[in-house]
């Protein structure tokens, strides 16, 4: 996120990075220093949103009570299991970043962690009651039903990434069945039907793709340790490339054209829509009804 930001972290000058990095200590103790979403506005007027780590171990200690029930209201008042209010917190965020923004960073350490694919896949599932940021306005809510304009649903364009790979973890076969098997998770959901659509393999290098057939992003980096293979790509070079990659990704775009301000005013509504989902409120009562949680 600092490398979208634009920010040199090779730089001589002491600067403090618009996106906090955890400090050692934070790292000794497992903790995590994002919270809620934090957003940021680059110099070329770029809107960066991060957010807390979903599925942390940490994120979860901070809001169990002795009992198990969670410190957070996650659906309208009502008293979840913290292992189930971190669950659809984490939907909820991904249904909101995918609701709001043009572009979706799904990012996963290693090639064995699936989690986030799974949490796409959910929210993928459960957006549909969302509305278009831009069919928002300031003061009704949606725009008048007699708009001329064809109603549709709105999803971020995702670009999944893959990081702290290790040189065995990057060969080009390896690299060749991981987007595979992306493919394979998602051929059924709206990402893969949109990006068929909308987006050109042209638009990624043939570094960073499935030359044949991939219609979803994916991109990889590796350990920031020092290489085994000194011809291998290193960590500051291959963030600087994807940097420039995901900034020209063909994204999403919204109904109809809308202000900073408009899209900050929408936003805040979306989120509430997330919140009062009934898809999501089903969904919660569901894994209630399972007896996993």
């Amino acid at each position: 996120m600092n490398e979208l930001y634009a920010f040199d972290s090779t730089s001589s000058v002491e600067m403090l990075p618009p996106f906090v990095i955890k400090s050692v200590e934070e790292r000794a103790t497992a903790r995590h220093c994002s919270k809620g979403i934090e957003p940021r506005i680059s110099a070329e007027r770029v809107i960066l949103l991060d957010t807390q780590p979903v599925f942390s171990a940490s994120v979860l200690a901070e809001m169990m009570e002795p009992d198990g029930s969670s410190t957070i209201s996650v659906m309208s008042g009502e008293s979840l299991s913290a292992e189930l209010a971190q669950e659809i917190m984490a939907i909820q965020l991904a249904v909101f970043l995918a609701s709001t923004c043009h572009i979706l960073l799904v990012v996963s350490d290693g090639v064995h962690d699936d989690d986030l694919w799974h949490l796409m896949s959910t929210a993928d599932l459960l957006k549909g009651d969302i509305s278009d940021p831009s069919l928002l306005s300031s003061s009704s809510g949606l725009v008048e039903k007699d708009s001329k304009v064809p109603e549709r649903e709105y999803t971020a364009t995702p670009v999944f990434v893959r990081t702290k790979l290790r040189d065995q973890e990057l060969t080009p076969k390896n690299i060749l069945l991981l987007r595979k098997e992306l493919m394979q998770y998602f051929k059924t959901s709206s990402f893969v039907t949109k990006t068929t659509r909308n987006h050109s393999d042209e638009q990624v290098s043939s570094s960073n793709r499935d030359t044949d057939s991939s219609t979803l992003n994916l991109f990889t980096i590796p350990c920031k340790e020092k290489k085994e293979n000194p011809r291998a790509e290193s960590y500051i070079s291959a963030l600087r490339k994807i940097r420039d990659q995901i900034l020209s990704v063909n994204r999403s775009s919204f109904m109809r054209p809308v202000s900073e301000h408009e899209w900050l005013k929408s936003s805040a509504k979306i989120w509430d829509q997330v919140r009062n989902s009934s898809k999501i409120s089903e969904y919660c009562r569901s894994l209630q009804d399972s007896g996993m949680y």
